[in-house]
């Protein structure tokens, strides 16, 4: 194949991951296949008195695994989720930034996409003020609630000069670091972008509020069967947190220097629903054109894709009108392929669902195991596909999907395939 060709090739060659049901990628990846539920009590707060109290939390996390103590104190935890994760996918793809001279890093793009950044640091702000005086607010707190600060630290611990990007697409912004990371690399601009998403989200006002607007399950005395995505009895979403981040560079960069490739990004898009600040688009009309203009981008058709990673949140309106979607970019075909929800098991991390979706991808690409959608013991008559319920499926992927839909109607699709030089 003609080297220029290839040095417009997306390809994933790491991933690291921070999951409720698993601190690094093989971990999660193992969890997933196994069906196992992130759900519990939430230990971060108090919940007395919510009408949720029950989230999906990382667990056992220690953020000075990728950054020191003093540092730790001054970020936010979504910035120390996106670190670990970066610090993992860095070590798995066996680059070196150390040793490359800075005309090298100026060709290495960030993109860590995240819905709501450290927005811890406003409620701590708020109650140092009430409580302590204005003199008593960290001085660090803009840095750290900045959404683009997990980006800029990941730039900054390895020393890539290259363009920081960060995107805030509420639910659909995980997945569209992966439409930017390929545009990068198409367009010849980076050699290497480390890309995905960071959230840490669950704190008490969002629950309040998501509460109070209806979209959380309020299975209280069972957390772990609370996420139920396509399952006639959901209720609502399990809140998550948690970051995912792969490491995406040229083919040709990639073969040079001998890197394992994992699965190719081959085409993205993202339309919008314009309808509603939180209601899907009934019909699914603007879902189905992203699935189907992501298809394009990637030059197959609906009958080469062997799984959807579905968005799949487990609330009323979103699994039926993505079941709809589906259907309207798929034909027939969409009852023959296979639908899982990661988000199941991990609930629902925003700004970092796309790309721990895009792990259950790339994973199934390369072993041949499609994670179940657990908890989905009594269908919904609406939600008719092939949702793989409760149990993984071993079966050959050589392309899989990746959807997240947003809040305000925002819709992004992903297409991961096996790659073939």
């Amino acid at each position: 194949m003609p080297t220029a060709e290839l040095a417009r090739r997306a390809v994933v060659t790491g991933m690291g991951a921070v999951t409720p049901i698993g601190n690094d990628a093989r971990t999660f990846w193992r969890n997933l296949q196994a069906g196992v539920s992130g759900g519990g009590p939430i230990t971060s707060f108090d919940a007395t008195g919510f009408d949720v109290r029950i989230a999906a939390e990382v667990k056992d996390f220690d953020p000075t695994i990728a950054m020191d103590r003093k540092m730790a104190r001054r970020m936010s935890r979504f910035i120390h989720f996106a670190m670990a994760a970066a610090t993992e996918a860095v070590e798995d793809c066996g680059l070196d930034f150390s040793t490359w001279p800075i005309e090298r890093r100026d060709r290495v793009a960030v993109i860590v996409n995240t819905g709501g950044g450290g927005i811890e640091q406003v409620t701590d702000g708020a109650d140092a003020i009430r409580t302590k005086g204005p003199g008593q607010v960290s001085p660090f707190a803009i840095p750290a609630l900045s959404g683009s600060m997990g980006a800029a630290q990941v730039s900054m611990r390895y020393g890539l000069t290259g363009p920081v990007i960060t995107q805030v697409a509420a639910c659909a912004s995980g997945v569209i670091a992966f439409q930017d990371a390929l545009r990068l690399i198409r367009s010849g601009e980076c050699d290497v972008v480390v890309a995905g998403g960071s959230e840490a989200p669950l704190l008490p006002v969002a629950f309040a509020a998501l509460g109070n607007m209806g979209a959380l399950s309020k299975r209280n005395d069972d957390p772990e069967h609370a996420s139920r995505p396509f399952d006639r009895e959901r209720d609502g979403f399990l809140f998550g947190e948690g970051a995912a981040i792969l490491i995406v560079e040229s083919a040709e960069h990639a073969l040079e220097r001998g890197a394992t490739i994992l699965a190719e990004v081959t085409g993205a898009a993202l339309t919008a629903d314009a309808f509603h600040i939180s209601a899907p688009e009934p019909t699914g009309r603007g879902a189905a054109r992203a699935m189907t203009r992501a298809m394009q981008d990637a030059g197959i058709t609906p009958e080469q894709v062997d799984y959807i990673v579905a968005h799949g949140t487990s609330t009323p309106l979103n699994d039926v009108t993505e079941t709809r979607a589906i259907k309207a970019a798929f034909g027939e075909q969409a009852y023959r392929v296979p639908i899982s929800s990661p988000k199941s098991m991990i609930g629902h991390l925003l700004g970092a669902a796309g790309a721990a979706a895009a792990i259950a991808a790339v994973g199934a690409i390369r072993d041949g195991w499609i994670p179940p959608t657990i908890n989905l013991n009594t269908p919904d008559p609406d939600c008719d596909l092939d949702y793989v319920p409760n149990t993984k499926r071993e079966v050959r992927v050589d392309t899989a999907m990746v959807n997240g839909f947003g809040f305000g109607g925002q819709n992004a699709v992903a297409i991961f395939e096996r790659f073939e030089a």
